[in-house]
């Protein structure tokens, strides 16, 4: 673990008060072990925009310059459990203003590679854009996992919008979720939600936007870490030229989210960027357009 170890932490406990970047909390299982071998991680591409500007995407980049953007989910399945980290939309207001090519909804994306929505465990939401938070009711028994920070600056248990960053309609349904008891709030950076999977704050793409190490099961039977650092950093662009998101609240803390992206990950190709089309040509088919980040 990063910074020194884990503490267990169970939901409905009392917040303990430690000393930031030192431990991890575990904020649900009994034991705290992850699975042996890891989770099997994959992406799943539900859709695409064939032509973005780049400048909205890579600080400095040309103005002339476009990138084709893959809207995704990532699946990732242990033992006893199926977690999505992050959850796409479906709404047709979305669909209609983006038009994006080869559009599923992505609980039909995941079936088509064998995953029901009744069987999805959790959803890690990494912020609260629509493209990553829409889809989160569409799997009818997942808890949904957002930093509290992250909750409490756009919306709260009224459903209201409080920055006109979060969707309203995804301000209503987030605040359902959480009078339906789904909705487990983090409290803040390096917390380790359930064995194998921590999640990180810093990147500043939003409030509290966040990230997550996974451990993973990789070629060859070895188990590693992987980095989902969804918009974070969008593109392989970002993170092999060291440049920050244009779409930041703050670019230094940026580019310190992904150096210490590169400090978690086993390997630097185990950072995953969450919009590039790259990601489906880099890492082997798993059939159905999904890939497995092994």
């Amino acid at each position: 673990m990063p910074f020194g170890g884990s503490l267990c932490f169970f939901v409905g406990m009392p917040r303990l008060r430690v000393a930031p970047l030192l431990v991890a909390i575990t904020l649900r299982s009994p034991d705290c072990r992850p699975p042996a071998d890891g989770y099997s991680v994959y992406a799943v591409r539900f859709a695409t925009a064939e032509s973005y500007p780049t400048r909205f995407l890579v600080a400095g980049a040309d103005s002339a310059r476009r990138s084709s953007l893959a809207f995704t989910v990532w699946l990732l399945r242990g033992t006893d459990r199926t977690v999505l980290m992050d959850a796409g939309f479906y709404r047709e207001k979305f669909i209609e203003r983006w038009k994006p090519v080869g559009y599923s909804k992505p609980s039909d994306a995941l079936g088509a590679y064998g995953v029901r929505p009744e069987d999805v465990t959790d959803i890690i939401i990494s912020h609260v854009h629509w493209d990553h938070l829409d889809g989160a009711d569409l799997f009818p028994r997942a808890r949904i996992w957002i930093q509290r920070e992250e909750y409490e600056h756009y919306t709260n248990d009224s459903g209201a919008v409080l920055d006109r960053a979060i969707d309203p309609d995804d301000a209503k349904m987030l605040a359902q979720l959480r009078r339906d008891g789904r909705v487990r709030l983090i409290p803040g950076d390096s917390v380790t939600i359930m064995p194998g999977i921590t999640v990180f704050t810093g990147g500043k793409h939003t409030f509290a936007s966040q990230y997550a190490t996974v451990k993973a099961s990789l070629a060859g039977g070895k188990v590693g870490t992987v980095v989902l650092a969804s918009d974070n950093a969008y593109l392989y662009e970002n993170l092999q030229q060291h440049r920050p998101i244009t779409q930041s609240l703050d670019t230094t803390s940026n580019l310190r989210a992904q150096e210490r992206m590169a400090r978690l990950a086993s390997d630097p190709r185990l950072i995953v960027p969450g919009h590039d089309v790259d990601v489906f040509t880099r890492f082997p088919r798993a059939g159905n357009g999904v890939v497995h980040i092994e």
